[in-house]
Order: C-alpha cells, then structure tokens, then sequence
C-alpha cells in the first residue's frame, strides 16, 4: 500500500515537474502570436459549446420569467426565443458588427411598441436581460466591439498618459523593428543590434525607451528582451489602424 503511494507521488512530482518545464520553455518564447491562436483556436473550437449553452439560456429564462397565465405566452416565447437564437448563432462568425447587434435591438423595440398589455413589460424585460447577456459574451470573446461604448471612451483617454506612454515610444522606427522583432520571440541585445543596425549605447538608448515605458523588458541583467502584455497589445493596435488604413493608403500613393 505504501509503495503504491509513493509510487503515485512520484508520478505526480514527474507529471509537475514536464508542466513547470512547458511553462518555462512557453515564457522563454514569449511567443503572444502563438498565445493568439490558441484563443482564436479555443474561440472556434467552442463556439458550438458556448451556443448551445446560450440556447439553454434563452430557454430557460423565457419559460421561467415570462409571464405564467397570458395567453400570448407561447407566441411571443417563440418570437423572442427565434430572435435571440439568430443574434447568438453570430458567435460562429467570429465578427459581430455593430449593425447586426443594432439591427436585433431595433427589432426588440418595434416588437414592443406593437405589445398590447401591461403585463408585457415582464416578457420584454426578460428578453431584454437575455440580450444584454448576450452581448456580455461576444464582448469576452472578443468577437464584438460595441461602437458606441467606443465613442464614450474616447472622451475619458487620459491624453498625457497615452503620448507619453504609448505612442512616444513607438515614435521610432527603430524601436518599431524591435517592437516587430520581439512579437514572435525573445532577442538578445546582439540579435537586436543585427536587426536595427543600431550598436553599443545607440541601441541601448532604445531599449530603455521602451523598456522604460513597459512595452518590453529583459528576464535579467544580461538576458534576452522580450515584448509585455502592453506591448504587444500595443502593437497589435498600430497593425489593425494599419490595416484599416492600408486602402486608403494605397489609394493616396496610387
């Protein structure tokens, strides 16, 4: 019995000892394009799960929270339950755009203005829940931006902190090649001065930039750079105005 015991403790100490060496070597990568597809990989992979447990959801709350005795009960439990199916089933397509989301309000509304009844503020009211929880799930999954939540942020960014700290920075073209270089993995200072073509205290000046605002930093004195959480988002960030630029650009330059 005892023997067992310690036999299964020492898998345990083995099995620990492979994931600590996984999580060492993932760190030392510091690969976020590769921590990207593994939430693009899961967000897909799970869209059927996450949907059928929506439609639960929708079930559930409609059956139990709309009106009990209101002969309407079944009809409108059908409208809304067919409606809030077709806005989560968009999960699937990995981008929700404002219109769509508006589009499903805007029918809500037209839906309640033809109610008939006092009572019917209890059945709207729960499919209203049911859709703001909705939209809660796409926002996680990072498969809807809401437009307009967009406009009321921009009026609240402290203008300081995102010159000082975010686009400063990045106001460099060197820096912007050690940004890009590090997105996909760790560099030492030699690799990066290869890169950039910058040495000694030029390239240093650089990297204390960046490392002095959090977009990078080093695992120890002498070791290699690699990209933070901020950075990266940061950079993902620039690549998407790019992106969506890139037409225009184009066009301009034509």
């Amino acid at each position: 019995m005892e023997s067992d015991l310690r036999d299964e403790i020492v898998a345990i100490k083995s099995q620990l000892s492979n994931i600590n060496e996984n999580l060492k070597r993932f760190i030392e990568r510091s690969n976020q394009q590769y921590l990207e597809s593994i939430l693009d990989g899961c967000r897909s992979n799970f869209s059927e799960i996450i949907i059928e447990y929506a439609t639960d959801e929708i079930e559930q709350g409609l059956e139990e929270n709309m009106m009990k005795n209101c002969h309407m009960k079944e009809a409108c439990k059908s409208i809304f339950s067919d409606l809030l199916k077709r806005n989560i089933e968009q999960i699937k397509e990995g981008n929700v755009s404002d219109g769509s989301i508006n589009q499903t309000r805007s029918k809500m509304k037209e839906l309640r203005d033809k109610a008939q009844y006092d009572q019917c503020d209890n059945c709207f009211s729960e499919a209203s829940r049911i859709f703001d929880r909705q939209i809660d799930l796409m926002r996680s999954l990072r498969v809807y931006r809401d437009e307009g939540a967009l406009k009321d942020a921009i009026s609240t960014v402290p203008d300081a902190y995102i010159v000082d700290e975010m686009l400063e920075p990045l106001s460099n073209e060197q820096r912007m090649q050690i940004m890009k270089a590090l997105s996909t993995e760790t560099k030492t200072f030699s690799a990066l001065s290869l890169i950039t073509g910058l040495r000694g205290g030029n390239l240093l000046f650089h990297l204390q930039k960046l490392t002095g605002s959090g977009m990078i930093l080093q695992r120890n004195e002498r070791g290699d750079y690699m990209i933070t959480e901020k950075g990266y988002i940061a950079l993902s960030g620039i690549v998407g105005i790019y992106q969506n630029l890139e037409p225009q650009i184009k066009q301009d330059n034509g």
